[in-house]
């Protein structure tokens, strides 16, 4: 038994901010972030929450897989921009659609939640524990910026992917995992600290703080590795891949993951310069947009991968079967 993904769907809030726009905001240019980044464009929430996002996906996910909310046991959301601390962002998609047998929790992976949430769906699956599963990435990272850091706020965008898993002979056909925690400090955000009665220590706002070089020398090294033991778990070629669906951190990284990988870039479809970095959201909105758009056929072979924060890092190979 294993997971098969039945639908797709994803949210961006209305507002999209390009980088000539950022020029009278931030110390930067348009070239400059262009240049070191492939990014052009970002959608930043103002009136959206990560919720309203997610719920947004979610629902678009259903529609796409033509099942009802009543129908799912299991629902995962990979953030780490919750609006709240609890309940969980799960909890509140299952209230907003209306979905009372689904059992409902949070992940934290950064990057590479959705890849997680997938892999403990088919776990799910596998333990007969669930049949139906829906797996959300959602942020706004726009709060979690110190919009005066010319190195972090231009990277980062707001929005939600989704996908409807179920349980069925075909589907994924393999999926690996990882984290190094060695690693972790290169890239960062502050929750509050221990403030209570016996420890004075008033809460500050924290933003995300990264060390873009280390970021990046984990990335190339680590994320072809990856993809390549996917693949042979799945007992495929590396020719057989349609499709390399990367998180879109930086387009540097993805060329330079095509290029380690011996594979052009043709088959790394990208959509960061429209939207940056959306941490957990960038897969599944990567892979909605590939769905909606007709690019997939029944039997095409399309690989997964998320990468960041902790470090963590997954990857899946996948046999579309819509």
């Amino acid at each position: 038994m294993t997971a098969e993904i039945i639908g797709t769907g994803s949210a961006l809030p209305m507002l999209a901010v390009n980088n000539r726009e950022l020029e009278g905001i931030v110390d930067t240019t348009d070239e400059w972030i262009k240049s070191r980044t492939g990014i052009e464009n970002r959608h930043i929430a103002v009136e959206e929450t990560t919720t309203s996002l997610a719920v947004k996906a979610a629902e678009a996910a259903i529609r796409n897989a033509g099942v009802s909310a009543q129908e799912l046991d299991l629902i995962i959301v990979g953030t780490v921009s919750g609006d709240l601390c609890f309940p969980s962002t799960a909890c509140q998609i299952q209230k907003a659609l209306s979905a009372p047998n689904a059992v409902a929790f949070d992940m934290n992976a950064a990057c590479a939640g959705f890849l997680f949430g997938l892999a403990v769906a088919e776990a799910y699956f596998k333990a007969s524990m669930a049949k139906t599963a829906l797996i959300v990435g959602a942020e706004v990272l726009s709060k979690m910026m110190d919009w005066k850091d010319r190195s972090t706020c231009v990277l980062f965008g707001d929005g939600a992917g989704a996908a409807v898993v179920r349980a069925s002979d075909a589907g994924v056909l393999s999926m690996v995992q990882g984290s190094d925690g060695e690693r972790g400090g290169a890239l960062t955000c502050g929750n509050r600290p221990v403030n209570n009665p016996f420890v004075s220590n008033p809460f500050r706002l924290e933003y995300a703080k990264m060390e873009g070089q280390a970021v990046y020398r984990f990335a190339v090294r680590t994320v072809p590795e990856a993809v390549r033991q996917a693949i042979r778990q799945a007992g495929i070629e590396m020719s057989e891949i349609k499709y390399f669906l990367l998180h879109q951190a930086n387009i540097r990284i993805i060329e330079a993951v095509a290029k380690k990988l011996e594979q052009p870039m043709e088959k790394f479809p990208t959509n960061l310069q429209k939207y940056g970095n959306i941490s957990a959201a960038s897969v599944p909105i990567l892979l909605d947009d590939i769905n909606q758009s007709g690019r997939l056929q029944k039997g095409d072979k399309i690989l997964l991968a998320g990468f960041g924060a902790g470090f963590t890092w997954g990857a899946a190979v996948l046999e579309w079967q819509r």
